[in-house]
């Protein structure tokens, strides 16, 4: 702070030096003036004492406000703009009212886009909820004429849509997910059966054998967004998976009583200049490029679902072996205090 307050007020130090040179000139050119060497340099040095006392002065004085400003937005709290110190000259209450000002049309343009966010969301999710009318007449009737194959192959491309729609409707409840959250007792490789039952027929039309392997588990989660992930997680091990080859769901417990549910595909694998960052938005990498259908938005979705409902995600994946996604569920003790503290808070 110093040093900018020195190099903004660096015109004041050269009209300082250039008013005691001139004086000194003047003082060694005027025959009339008759100083000796001790007078002079006490001279000098008064006008130096003083101008540093003024120096410091006004350093002090300008520079409180500024600096009480630099440390709130070290902390930048919600309301830092109620916690602006009071400003002690004009041109500190000009710099207060522009702060404020600049807040009140932050806000304001903040309001408006979230409204238009609201609005475009509820406007995406009764699409949704529109569209799936015609899908489940659809699977109705697909569901009459299974022995038909050109059923059986419109049925996976039906299935397609029906992802991308559900997908759709997830995104839009995903800010929300913290009041759409509900803790319970679930099995983990029933989790995992339920979304293979549900990707069947994109399975049998690549023929994919899918296997659970492993000690089944109960862990404390919420079920619908637990399936969620599996359900992004399996779709992306079926869309890179070579025809004829398997996926293995594999359930472990740890001495930790941490629960793992790997899912194991045969693919081409991951390339490891891809892996840090298949977990990020619109990212497709090598394979994605291969198929045009990538978006980049699967484990994305999953990655950030995740990450709200205490799920860790990981990638293990060696070329051309195939890739093995993990779900690391924590011990169930931690869950369960936040289970009860919400129980605890619901209103008898």
């Amino acid at each position: 702070m110093l040093v900018r307050y020195v190099i903004a007020r660096k015109s004041w130090i050269l009209f300082f030096i250039s008013l005691l040179g001139v004086t000194d000139l003047l003082i060694f050119l005027d025959q009339g003036v008759s100083i000796g060497p001790a007078s002079f340099i006490y001279l000098n040095s008064l006008y130096i004492i003083l101008f540093v006392l003024f120096f410091i002065w006004r350093y002090r004085n300008e520079t409180r406000y500024l600096a009480a400003v630099a440390k709130l937005q070290e902390v930048m709290p919600a309301d830092w703009i109620e916690s602006l110190p009071e400003p002690d000259n004009e041109l500190d209450r000009i710099t207060g009212h522009v702060l404020r000002e600049a807040s009140s049309h932050f806000k304001r343009k903040l309001s408006g886009m979230k409204e238009d966010q609201l609005v475009e969301n509820d406007f995406i999710a009764s699409w949704i909820h529109e569209i799936k009318t015609p899908l489940t007449a659809m699977k109705l009737i697909m569901a009459t004429r299974q022995s038909d194959p050109d059923i059986r192959r419109m049925e996976t491309e039906w299935l397609r849509i029906h992802l991308l729609v559900d997908r759709q409707l997830y995104m839009t409840r995903l800010p929300a997910l913290e009041s759409d959250y509900v803790l319970e007792q679930v099995s983990v490789q029933r989790l995992a059966t339920e979304e293979v039952r549900e990707l069947a027929p994109w399975c049998m039309e690549k023929n994919l054998a899918v296997s659970i392997e492993g000690n089944d588990a109960t862990v404390v989660t919420d079920r619908k967004w637990c399936r969620f992930i599996i359900r992004q997680l399996l779709t992306n091990a079926i869309k890179y998976s070579p025809t004829g080859t398997s996926l293995t769901f594999r359930t472990n417990v740890t001495e930790q009583e941490n629960v793992f549910l790997d899912l194991i595909d045969e693919g081409p694998g991951i390339q490891p200049h891809d892996l840090p960052r298949i977990f990020d938005k619109g990212f497709t990498g090598g394979n994605g490029r291969i198929h045009n259908a990538s978006t980049g938005l699967g484990l994305y979705l999953a990655q950030t679902v995740a990450a709200k409902i205490g799920i860790t995600l990981q990638v293990h994946s060696i070329q051309p072996q195939g890739t093995t996604m993990r779900m690391t569920f924590t011990d169930s003790n931690a869950f369960e205090t936040v289970r009860r503290g919400q129980a605890d808070n619901i209103p008898l």
